[in-house]
Order: structure tokens, then C-alpha cells, then sequence
């Protein structure tokens, strides 16, 4: 009597590992791939004198791109074809590293699309997702402005 108690005890235990260990090894041990931006429909603005793409003095606003920390959304305001100047209507800001981040970053963004006239700028070093999300939407708004 007592021996099949402790059997069973035992086969119990067996049981339960084999079981856990089998669940285990089903899951799926992948990471899924960061998240790559996504791009929204852009709301766009056009101010401005020109009747036609191209010319003229015209505000453009980008795609939202979702970033890892939050979304990014990039303003233009072109003269004719050449970038006058650009904002960022839109930052990661969830959380007080972001902001500390965005606010030494956007500027140096800003600076060098209107140095670069075009979405064509190095990424700022310590803000890598801000940098790419504000790149395309930054080329989101250029499309539209060239379109």
C-alpha cells in the first residue's frame, strides 16, 4: 500500500516536469522585430501663394510615424522648392528622458533638414528613434510638397 503511494507520488512529479518542460518548448522563442515606423495618412495644410506644387510659400505637414517611445510628425514651410524652415508638430514626450532627449535633438534636426534641404540628415546620436520617425515624416511632407 504504501509503496504504490509513493509510486504514484513519483509519477506524479514525473508527470508535471514532462508536461511543463513540453509547454515550454512550444513557446515561441522569437523576438518579434522592433517595431518599424508606422506611417499614418497625412493630415497636410497648404498656406500660401502657389496654386500648383512647387511654387510659392507653403506649409506641409508630414505623416505621424509611430516611434518605439511615441509619435513623430514633421511641419515644412517651403519657399518654391527650397526649405525654409521645419518643426516638429510632434515628439515622443511620455516620459521625462524623452523630453530631455527630444529637446536637445529636434533642434539639430531642424537645423541641419534646412542646411540639407532635403530629408537627407544624419541621425542625432542618443535620439536614434526621434531621428528616424522625424526623417520620414520630414520625407512624407516633401513627397506631398513635390507632388
Amino acid at each position: 500500500m504504501r509503496a504504490h503511494s509513493l509510486r504514484r507520488t513519483l509519477l506524479t512529479c514525473v508527470a508535471t516536469v514532462t508536461v511543463t518542460v513540453l509547454a515550454l518548448s512550444l513557446k515561441p522563442h522569437h523576438v518579434a522585430p522592433a517595431a518599424a515606423p508606422v506611417t499614418q495618412p497625412p493630415p497636410s495644410s497648404s498656406t500660401g501663394g502657389g496654386t500648383s506644387p512647387g511654387t510659392g510659400t507653403r506649409t506641409v505637414t508630414g505623416s505621424t510615424v509611430q516611434t518605439r517611445y511615441g509619435p513623430v510628425q514633421v511641419q515644412v514651410t517651403l519657399d518654391g522648392s527650397k526649405i525654409t524652415s521645419a518643426r516638429a508638430l510632434q515628439q515622443p514626450d511620455g516620459d521625462s528622458r524623452s523630453r530631455e532627449i527630444n529637446a536637445s535633438a529636434i533642434p539639430v534636426l531642424v537645423q541641419e533638414t534646412v542646411k540639407a534641404q532635403s530629408a537627407q540628415v544624419d541621425a542625432v546620436s542618443g535620439a536614434t528613434y526621434t531621428s528616424e520617425g522625424y526623417m520620414t515624416s520630414l520625407q512624407s511632407a516633401l513627397d506631398q510638397a513635390h507632388a
